[in-house]
């Protein structure tokens, strides 16, 4: 329920600025660009994605679920706005996340090849190019599972803090792109902090996404708080709920008819 686990609802499209948002400055706890290095030997990558997949319950258990249904919240702080979160998921590669805040609707969806999003200020429209790609990767529900074969390669730089936590950080490069940085808990092994780029109509935008509350559901751990920031927003997802291998029909992920 990350952008590992294929939460793209954070980085569909949510266009807080067409709603009249200012932009915000960068968060607070943004890290520096930099880890800094540890006199310590650092564990390898291979060591700490193995380490990564067994904290989230094992390669296994995630291959017991082929769906997902979450519920949750949206606050955005800035503009004293909340708002519902509905993400549908289907293995191997469909989704479909709608966020309603403020009375508009934020949708975007895969249906396994075409990407789309529906938002007030773009409106309906078929996805492309980067943008598709990324839609693709988001929307791997086995996400954690197949983080080798979705980049390139992977460095670890690092050690940082993640609210008082140590991480790991790992650079995972992107075919034909920049990488991703990826912070994974030193004593659990889960992911607290991703930064990534993301294109989007109106250009490319740097998220930082901040992972916590894990809880098992079903024999794997999700994080249950998402917050994320950028230049141009800042906002906090909280789930209250989710439900897997519930039965779902293939063409709510598909793009709907133009109204």
């Amino acid at each position: 329920m990350n952008k590992l686990a294929a939460l793209a609802v954070i980085t569909f499209g949510l266009s807080l600025p067409a709603m009249g948002q200012a932009p915000q400055k960068a968060s607070a706890n943004a890290p520096s660009p930099a880890a800094s290095p540890d006199s310590a030997a650092l564990p390898s990558a291979d060591n700490i994605l193995t380490r990564y997949v067994e904290a989230l319950g094992g390669r296994a258990a995630w291959q017991k679920l082929n769906s997902r249904v979450s519920t949750g919240t949206i606050e955005v702080p800035a503009m004293n706005l909340s708002g519902t979160v509905e993400m549908h998921e289907k293995a191997p590669n469909s989704m479909l996340a709608v966020i309603v805040i403020n009375g508009a609707a934020y949708r975007q969806g895969f249906d396994g090849s075409a990407g789309w999003a529906d938002d007030p200020q773009n409106g309906l429209r078929q996805m492309d190019g980067v943008e598709l790609d990324e839609t693709r990767r988001d929307s791997d529900f086995y996400h954690p599972l197949d983080l080798k074969k979705i980049y390139s390669n992977f460095t670890v730089t690092g050690r940082d803090k993640i609210r008082e936590r140590d991480t790991y950080v790992v650079e995972a490069a992107l075919p034909g792109g920049g990488p991703d940085r990826l912070y994974f808990d030193v004593q659990s092994g889960l992911v607290l902090r991703i930064i990534s780029q993301h294109h989007t109509p109106e250009g490319v935008i740097t998220f930082t996404e901040d992972l916590s509350d894990y809880r098992d559901v079903d024999g794997v751990k999700l994080p249950f708080t998402v917050h994320q920031s950028s230049a141009e927003s800042d906002f906090t997802i909280r789930f209250s709920e989710v439900r897997h291998n519930v039965a779902q029909e293939d063409a709510q992920f598909s793009k709907p008819a133009a109204q």
